[in-house]
């Protein structure tokens, strides 16, 4: 299956919707179900987490705060980021992509894939990827909202 694929225009330049997009402390700002959220390890000279850098998050998941670990890919900011989750049996892989367009404006485009293990091969193609078609939207659109007003 494809990933499900969310993008919008925002009103700012591209390193400040890059900056609270891949921020994991705000992910609990615009993304439902998220309570949580840190990068571990340091960054490097530059200030920017290394490729492998673990990204722990917790959520609330079936009424329980559960924490999910994912890994930095790869990044490159302004322009891209993306995480895979390493534990558990749903297992969602991120990729952000924040696009400069006319003016300060910037296009951001979120892309979320998952694959399921154990009971996830279940999940997944029955709830998860259904919910996340319909919350992909409500996040962005928060985001969208957190950063121009912000």
């Amino acid at each position: 299956m494809p990933p499900i694929v969310t993008t919008a225009e925002i009103d700012r330049p591209a390193a400040q919707v890059f900056a609270c997009a891949t921020d994991p402390s705000r992910f609990s700002q615009w993304q439902k179900g998220v309570e949580d959220g840190h990068l571990e390890g340091p960054a490097d000279g530059t200030g920017v987490p290394p490729v492998g850098t673990r990204c722990v998050t917790t959520r609330r998941i079936g009424g329980a705060s559960r924490p999910v670990t994912s890994e930095l890919t790869h990044i490159d900011p302004p322009r891209t980021w993306g995480v895979r989750g390493t534990d558990g049996p749903i297992r969602a892989t991120v990729d952000v992509l924040v696009e400069p367009v006319a003016g300060s404006r910037s296009r951001l485009t979120i892309s979320v894939d998952f694959t399921g293990h154990g009971i996830g091969k279940i999940l997944v193609p029955l709830m998860v990827r259904r919910e996340a078609r319909k919350e992909m939207p409500e996040n962005i659109a928060a985001l969208k909202r957190l950063i121009e007003e912000g």
